[in-house]
């Protein structure tokens, strides 16, 4: 089970962003692989923090964890901040380290700038949800044209970032910032294609293949890796991230991983028993109505809803029964049910075991 991101960082559901950003910080120097060379652990627990702190330095991706947890961002392709390695580490967060260690370290050499991220919306059917899905979409993104070349930029010397010494009373202070010649990919344009932007980059439609596991639910994100924007240079791309869509089906309610059906019967049906079959989202179901259901009765039917996406078990199908009385009757129907209500066994009353809805109350609050 995967450690809760804010025993991660040290910090309480109430901490401001200023507050994670700082503790943040600090495990991301005291496992700084720098100062833990060939430390497999401290490796691992650096890239841990910078996992929890990408969901819960952004506010959005913040409220939707402390909703779901682990949930709303786990799963196949990688939500939230799983699958991070270091280049993503020090692309994204490498100037949080301040000097020494900002862009990935003195032994790290050029910083690698990230691409930005794309997004768009995937619709899914309930029965693309129950089994799981590939989809191919087409994407507009932005790649290194042909024939474009770099070279070193000179303001930083190929690291990204400037360094800046200040003489304090405690002694000389470094600090490291971005480049601003060249964003901080270490590079300059020096041939540039026509057509490409400034940075040498044109846009190019792909067809990108997206596995979605099944199970997800409406306004998930999943993210591919490396199918977003390129960046220029030696910089790798950014994401693709999918945000999850769910149709609403004609007949299956959702409620999580459950679903419920609404199973009409006539009265004839309710009173003698009988065997129904219908289609499920994969398949047919058939199920025994016992002689005398009552309409509002409930029926579980166990592993027959919706996967859990991250492979915890299967829901729950919940058959609601409804009898169904018919609007207009003829002569011997009439005649027929005319008997039936002057017949005393024929009288609705409670079973025994039932209590009154004054009962129940009373029973609550006992």
């Amino acid at each position: 089970m995967k450690q809760d991101y804010y025993d991660i960082l040290g910090v309480s559901k109430g901490a401001t962003n200023s507050e994670i950003k700082k503790a943040y910080r600090k495990k991301a120097i005291e496992f700084h692989p720098d100062k833990n060379p060939g430390d497999s652990s401290s490796e691992e627990k650096f890239k841990n923090a910078a996992e929890a702190y990408e969901v819960l330095g952004d506010p959005d991706k913040k409220a939707k964890y402390d909703q779901y947890g682990h949930s709303a961002f786990d799963g196949n392709q990688g939500f939230g901040g799983g699958g991070m390695n270091m280049d993503d580490i020090f692309s994204q967060f490498g100037d949080i380290f301040g000097g020494g260690f900002g862009g990935g370290g003195g032994g790290r050499g050029q910083r690698r700038v990230k691409g930005s991220n794309l997004r768009i919306r995937v619709k899914l059917t309930l029965e693309e949800i129950a089994s799981g899905v590939e989809k191919k979409v087409k994407v507009k993104r932005k790649v290194q044209a042909k024939n474009v070349s770099y070279s070193t930029c000179g303001s930083c010397n190929g690291s990204g970032q400037t360094v800046r010494i200040t003489n304090t009373i405690l002694g000389r202070m470094q600090t490291a910032a971005t480049c601003p010649t060249c964003s901080g990919s270490g590079q300059t344009i020096s041939n540039r294609p026509s057509g490409s932007d400034s940075q040498g980059m044109v846009q190019e439609e792909e067809t990108v293949s997206i596995q979605i596991p099944g199970g997800v639910e409406d306004g998930m994100q999943l993210k591919v890796s490396g199918k977003g924007n390129a960046a220029p240079g030696n910089g790798v791309s950014g994401d693709l991230i999918v945000l999850i869509e769910e149709h609403i089906h004609d007949h299956f309610m959702r409620e999580g991983n459950h679903l419920h059906y609404d199973l009409y019967v006539s009265i004839s049906e309710a009173a003698l028993g009988i065997s129904k079959e219908f289609d499920m989202l994969e398949g047919k179901v058939r199920i025994k109505l016992e002689p005398g259901i009552q309409s509002g009765k409930t029926l579980r039917l166990r592993g027959k809803g919706l996967p859990d996406v991250n492979r915890y078990g299967t829901g729950d199908l919940l058959v609601h029964i409804n009898v169904w009385t018919p609007k207009t009757l003829n002569r011997e129907q009439k005649q027929f049910f005319q008997k039936m209500m002057d017949d005393e066994n024929f009288t609705p009353r409670p079973e025994k075991s039932d209590k009154s809805f004054f009962e129940k109350v009373k029973d609550m609050f006992a």
